[in-house]
């Protein structure tokens, strides 16, 4: 790799380091979030989006859409109704 490269990059890197470290602490942040999730529904069993962020403090919009990913990639499945919502429970 030239010099001319290696000191392109390195101007690409200090002038993006303030987007890299907000996706950083983002992806922190989610990983937090889904782990309250996860272990919410491990202690207490199946429960609907409103239990689940009243128990964790998270925003109801936030649990669905962490609840939604979960259920895309297998780590979370619909259940029963429960009054006008779905359950969510751990896949096995």
């Amino acid at each position: 790799m030239s010099q001319d490269m290696k000191e392109a990059l390195k101007a690409l890197r200090q002038e993006r380091a303030e987007y890299v470290k907000a996706a950083k602490e983002r992806i922190k942040r989610q990983n937090q979030d889904m782990k309250k999730i996860k272990e919410q529904l491990a202690a207490a069993g199946p429960q609907t989006v409103p239990e689940l962020a009243q128990a964790t403090g998270l925003d109801s919009a936030a649990v669905l859409w962490y609840l939604t990913a979960m259920r895309k990639y297998g780590q979370a499945v619909e259940g029963d109704k429960k009054g006008d919502y779905f359950q969510f429970s751990l896949a096995q």
